[in-house]
């Protein structure tokens, strides 16, 4: 593993895929983003698994197999960096829609993104085999069908656009829109010295401290976020993510929070393994924190 002062940047890719609706439509929660998961999680382990046994932490080939890589990600033995970390995060975001709408007629068209990070952009391939197998397995209630329409490669700082995957030929083309973590910092004009910050949470979240849920403060949310950040670079890039981590946090909790709206919200899946008769509960919380910065984000800039 090499230390480098963040001169090599963490690679992130973002792709818009597009489901159709099967001929009994959809049924799904309001907050998609468990239902995705789950079902792309299951399938893309019984399309990797090559002993048939989908028994991972037993597995002599783990560290060569794309849903370990993916989905299990694991620290090494004797990693030189990171050791009090027990996980490592997935190098991917289903960023679901954000429409709260639970019924799909047949036919209708439900749009989300997926985000890649460092090495998993290797394994795009596989993400597309996987959602297209999804669709004959089914999501949400009832396990219902869906059609893996297109699949587009989008640039959210340029606007750029590319089809990599079309339903009709069933063929994937590279198309190359990929960025750097550097280059959605200088996009979002973070690294001024603005007074004020307004976060939102439009998806339901959940932050942890100390192994146990804890609402969104300004302390909190630096730890996690320094946590994420460096073990995407170290474990999914390769390099060290070089900060003044105690700096940065003693700097959030100088941050003053000016309002807070966010609130807890609860849903429902259903898992395709237990049954409609066996719903999963999941929450998080919603809403806006705005605050008074007191210089604490351009700590935050990549190299």
């Amino acid at each position: 593993m090499k230390t480098v002062p963040c001169t090599e940047k963490l690679l992130l890719a973002c792709y818009r895929i597009c489901l159709l609706a099967g001929p009994e439509g959809l049924s799904l929660p309001p907050y998609k983003g468990s239902t995705l998961r789950g079902g792309f999680a299951g399938t893309f382990q019984r399309l990797a698994c090559g002993t048939g046994t989908r028994q991972c932490k037993s597995c002599p080939p783990w560290h060569q197999c794309p849903y370990n890589l993916v989905f299990e990600s694991r620290p090494p033995p004797d990693p030189e960096a990171l050791r009090n970390y027990k996980g490592v995060p997935r190098p991917f975001v289903l960023e679901p829609p954000l429409e709260t709408k639970t019924e799909y007629a047949s036919g209708e068209l439900l749009i989300f993104h997926l985000l890649l990070f460092g090495h998993a952009l290797n394994f795009f391939p596989h993400f597309i085999v996987t959602l297209d197998e999804l669709g004959r397995r089914g999501i949400g209630r009832g396990c219902r069908p869906f059609l893996l329409a297109a699949v587009e490669a989008v640039n959210p700082l340029t606007g750029e656009e590319a089809p990599v995957y079309q339903s009709g030929d069933r063929m994937i083309r590279v198309h190359d829109l990929s960025f750097t973590a550097r280059d959605v910092w200088k996009f979002s004009g973070m690294g001024s010295q603005s007074a004020r910050l307004r976060l939102d949470f439009i998806t339901p979240t959940r932050l942890t401290f100390e192994g146990k849920p804890a609402v969104p403060g300004s302390y909190v949310l630096a730890r996690n976020l320094l946590r994420r950040l460096s073990s995407l670079y170290y474990f999914h890039q390769g390099f060290t993510y070089e900060a003044d981590f105690r700096a940065i946090v003693a700097r959030a909790q100088e941050v003053r929070l000016l309002t807070h709206s966010t609130r807890w919200v609860t849903w429902e899946r259903y898992s395709a393994r237990q049954g409609p008769q066996s719903p999963l509960r999941r929450g998080g919380g919603l809403g806006h924190l705005r605050r008074v910065l007191g210089g604490v984000l351009p700590s935050f800039a990549p190299g």
